[in-house]
């Protein structure tokens, strides 16, 4: 393991930067949050071909084997892979995904889109969560490219897309993995490189999306006694989930043993409705929102109880 380190040495802090900066100078296209905001994930693919296609068996410059997988036009994702020497051995750096959040300049001391360097800190949206993740193992890849140290393992790096909303499907991992191009990972460790943070993670919360429709009757505000108000029967519909939930699912004692930060939560995160004028209760309404549920539970067994709770 020592020779690896000497070989690899350490990181190429300029060039990390110099790539970083482009990044996040595409963080404003990469935004995912259907339908008004859909991210063009090629634009970061582009910046990660620049850096790794010279040392690729495309250009015949290095042993890295590239596949630009798409399902949809501009939202790429981006198998990279350095060959070991012994067939069947393989480590892989799964998750560094190319969208981001949504960011409101407005609420941002600084540009959001652009990387900003105070010291050792570097800040933009998707320095964290992901596009640094994205940049640093790019620069590991490319490292292994240059420096071609013979390996007994084959290292791969999978850099997806839509990874922050699965409103819109078949884009990412999930039809990677469909397509059976993520299979040969099965057989050695993987490492699922999407922490908000700085430090290694083993494990997190999964997330599961849901929704809860309501229907009531529309009538104006000032007759409310004809109308059924749907905004308030989802509250209190809500209430009585969410009250469940936390019953059936309460703080597990292993989180502590594996420093979860929180237990598994369910909470609402969006609301929506027709629209209408403020003096006006709406027909109906939409509540959206996510459970981060803990390894420690069963994904199928929340599943049927918050449909049972809504059935």
């Amino acid at each position: 393991m020592a020779d690896i380190e000497q070989i690899l040495g350490d990181l190429n802090k300029d060039s990390f930067v110099s790539l970083l900066t482009n990044i996040i100078g595409e963080s404003k296209y990469v935004q995912n949050n259907p339908p008004d905001l859909i991210p063009e994930e090629d634009r970061i693919v582009k910046h990660v071909l620049n850096s790794l296609l010279p040392y690729s068996t495309t250009t015949g410059g290095g042993p890295l084997i590239v596949n630009h997988v798409s399902y949809y036009p501009q939202r790429g994702n981006l198998i990279v892979e350095y060959p070991g020497t012994e067939q069947g051995k393989i480590l892989s750096f799964v998750g560094m995904h190319m969208d981001v959040v949504t960011a409101n300049p407005n609420d941002w001391e600084f540009d959001p889109f652009s990387l900003s360097i105070d010291g050792e800190k570097l800040c933009g949206r998707g320095t964290t969560d992901c596009l640094g993740h994205v940049a640093l193992v790019t620069e590991l890849m490319k490292k292994l490219g240059e420096t071609k140290p013979k390996l007994k393992s084959t290292v791969v790096a999978v850099f997806i897309a839509n990874e922050e909303n699965s409103s819109i499907t078949g884009v990412g991992v999930d039809a990677l993995v469909k397509d059976g191009l993520l299979n040969k990972l099965k057989g050695g460790p993987l490492f699922w490189i999407d922490t908000a943070d700085k430090q290694p993670c083993i494990g997190t919360g999964g997330m599961i999306p849901w929704k809860l429709h309501v229907t009531g009757k529309l009538f104006h505000s000032g007759l409310p006694h004809k109308a059924i108000n749907p905004l308030e029967l989802g509250m209190e519909a809500l209430k009585e989930i969410q009250s469940r939930f936390y019953k059936d699912f309460p703080p597990h004692k292993e989180e502590q043993v594996y420093g979860f930060a929180t237990p598994s939560t369910m909470k609402p995160t969006q609301w929506s409705y027709p629209g209408g004028g403020i003096n006006q209760i709406p027909a109906e309404c939409t509540i959206s929102g996510d459970v981060r549920l803990t390894p420690f539970y069963s994904v199928k067994d929340v599943m049927s109880k918050l449909q049972t709770a809504c059935g």
